[in-house]
């Protein structure tokens, strides 16, 4: 019995020691108490679940040869772009509206203002792959992809032909792919570009050791660089699913968006892609003007502003979900947003809440047919409250809508790789391009509403009547966002 007492007393400490630590390592008041209720009444696995996905990583030392590489060269691109980028700031081409959250992402995530861009809005699969090829053809110094998923297929080969042959011909050609996100590639895949001069890196290797940690903290950017003057970013991977021109009677219609840019734009993607491979690969990059000219030439120079928002385990700040609260709370007249998978957290929900209370227009669409029941259940507790304050939540029925975006007041469009859930805000490695353009903003926004004509509206108050069965079991799923 003194055997039992002791090993009684011993687990309890144990559980307050964990319980103490989750207290003082997690940030978010709302995952930490997840942790804690998931630890007590789920003995054992719980405190393993904990140390497996829930150690906060952005401040160990996990990212910490990553973060000293980034300083390193984001020190030398400061010097070239700070002034630009002041220049940028003051010639008015921003909204005021925008000025706060402007000055934010570059005193935070220290990306530049940046004008001069031709930007051009890609809607699915179909319109940004003929283009990439088309720019990926043109190439004749440097090719830079980084993907979250890259297939062997008739997507992937097509672009991988382009690569080999370009590698061949003398161009630098490197390729990051996510080791989770691309596990289906397979090793011929990779020796055949790497037998053609392709330089080929897996984004953080998942081993067996070190399962867990490097399974929950992914490289969710999809980017291509191109002689550091043409950049390719948004939500679209390298993969057949992502084209409705290859889909076959069995295959789901994909709604999704990316964006194609020429000019300085593309430097901040220069500046990801080399921290990135720098942290997975032996062959270091150095900053130099091949990869960050100076010049964009005159042929593509429009005056859009651009301004990339990243973020990551890597970053001191969740500079993306910053962002996104401040671009809500500048908006005066209309909010469009665009999400797979919509479990936004209270301070968004809030943010969203006082905007419709000031008289914003806040539509959302949402996956009508989702890839995940639990996410898309998760995110339905989500909807009763915005729908009670005015919001307008669509359902995409023509099939599975993946687009990341938001427009506000048709001078803001937003495009990336983030989700609004907090994977996307806390674990994975992401980037938004933020498009202070009327003009792009004006094509999101009637994509968007051309994209509501294959939707149903959420009645409110059948909603808020369906069966409670049905809005206890969201309400449960919603406990477990935080681990979504």
């Amino acid at each position: 019995m003194n055997w039992l007492l002791l090993a009684e007393i011993a687990y309890v400490l144990v559980i307050i020691i964990v319980i103490l630590r989750v207290i003082n390592d997690t940030r978010s008041s709302v995952k930490a108490l997840a942790y804690i209720l998931f630890i007590i009444f789920v003995p054992i696995i719980g405190m393993i679940f904990y140390f497996s996905f829930g150690i906060n990583y952005r401040k160990r030392k996990l990212y910490s040869k990553k973060i000293v590489q980034d300083a390193e060269m984001r020190n030398s691109l400061r010097g070239r772009l700070n002034a630009y980028s002041q220049r940028v700031a003051d010639s008015g081409l921003v909204p005021r509206q925008y000025d706060k959250l402007s000055a934010y992402i570059r005193q935070a995530g220290n990306s530049p203002l940046t004008s001069n861009n031709l930007v051009k809005l890609l809607i699915n699969g179909e319109e940004k792959f003929p283009e990439l090829l088309k720019a990926l053809e043109s190439a004749t110094s440097h090719i830079h992809i980084e993907y979250y998923i890259f297939e062997n297929d008739v997507t992937g080969n097509s672009v991988a032909d382009i690569l080999v042959r370009k590698a061949k011909e003398g161009v630098e050609v490197r390729f990051l792919y996510d080791d989770f996100g691309s596990h289906g590639l397979g090793k011929a895949f990779i020796q055949r570009l790497k037998d053609a001069g392709v330089e080929a890196a897996p984004f953080y290797k998942i081993t067996w050791y070190a399962l867990a940690n490097r399974l929950n903290y992914r490289n969710h950017r999809k980017i291509i660089i191109i002689d550091g003057e043409i950049g390719f970013v948004g939500g679209i991977n390298m993969s057949d699913r992502y084209r409705n021109d290859l889909r076959s009677e069995n295959h789901l219609f994909w709604r999704d968006t990316h964006l194609m840019i020429k000019g300085r734009g593309t430097a901040y993607l220069q500046y990801l892609f080399i921290g990135d491979w720098n942290f997975c690969s032996t062959a270091h990059l150095e900053f130099n003007k091949t990869y960050f000219p100076d010049q964009t030439p005159q042929e593509t120079i429009e005056n859009e502003v651009v301004q990339m928002v990243a973020s990551g385990p890597d970053s001191v700040q969740p500079v993306i979900f910053y962002s996104l609260l401040e671009a809500i709370a500048a908006s005066k007249r209309n909010i469009y947003i665009t999400s797979p998978y919509f479990i936004p957290g209270e301070s968004l929900m809030d943010a969203l809440i006082i905007a419709c209370q000031s008289g914003v227009d806040v539509k959302i669409l949402v996956p009508g047919i989702s890839d995940s029941k639990m996410v898309n259940a998760a995110a339905s507790a989500y909807y009763t409250e915005l729908l009670q304050f005015g919001a307008e939540i669509y359902q995409y029925n023509k099939g599975f809508v993946h687009a990341k975006t938001m427009v506000i007041d048709d001078n803001l469009a937003i495009i990336g790789s983030a989700n609004m859930d907090y994977r996307s805000f806390d674990l994975n490695f992401e980037v938004n391009a933020m498009v202070y353009s009327s003009k792009i903003a004006k094509q999101l926004k009637d994509a968007f509403v051309s994209d509501l004509q294959e939707s149903v509206k959420i009645n409110p108050n059948l909603w808020a009547n369906r069966p409670k069965i049905v809005q206890l079991r969201e309400k449960i799923v919603r406990l477990l966002s935080p681990f979504l």
